[in-house]
């Protein structure tokens, strides 16, 4: 299966992406899970890669059955915003700037995803108690 590749302009940059859709298991549920690269300056250049958690809960039939999350176009671009101000530098030759929970969950916000690094530790957060308690705060707000 080919990779659809995206491009999203910003100012005088064109970026090109691709999400992959994944699944991660969690203590309660299995959740979608969107792995995110973006290129800004060729396909050799520095990548950018986040993978994002969907918060979606409370479906009867399980997360994995029933999400439909993906990252809009002005999703991308708050990822890209994001990460060129925490030291990715797309022109750089090779290698991958990560987004990793670790490191850039706190600061990170989208109202439809966290970042995770389940795909890539599985030793890492508990995707199902995160996607509850944001969940619960989303909630709150209302």
């Amino acid at each position: 299966m080919r990779t659809r590749l995206r491009q999203l302009r910003i100012d005088a940059r064109t970026f090109v992406w691709s999400a992959k859709i994944r699944h991660v298991s969690g203590g309660g549920d299995c959740h979608r899970c969107i792995r995110l690269r973006v290129w800004g300056a060729g396909k050799t250049s520095r990548a950018l890669q986040a993978d994002l958690l969907s918060v979606t809960w409370g479906s009867p039939w399980g997360a994995c059955v029933t999400d439909t999350a993906f990252p809009t176009p002005a999703d991308i671009r708050a990822v890209i915003d994001y990460a060129l101000l925490h030291g990715w530098q797309p022109e750089e030759p090779g290698g991958t700037f990560m987004l990793s929970e670790d490191e850039h969950a706190a600061g990170f916000e989208l109202p439809e995803f966290l970042l995770t690094d389940r795909l890539r530790t599985p030793e890492s957060g508990d995707p199902t108690t995160r996607v509850i308690r944001a969940d619960e705060a989303r909630q709150a707000v209302r």
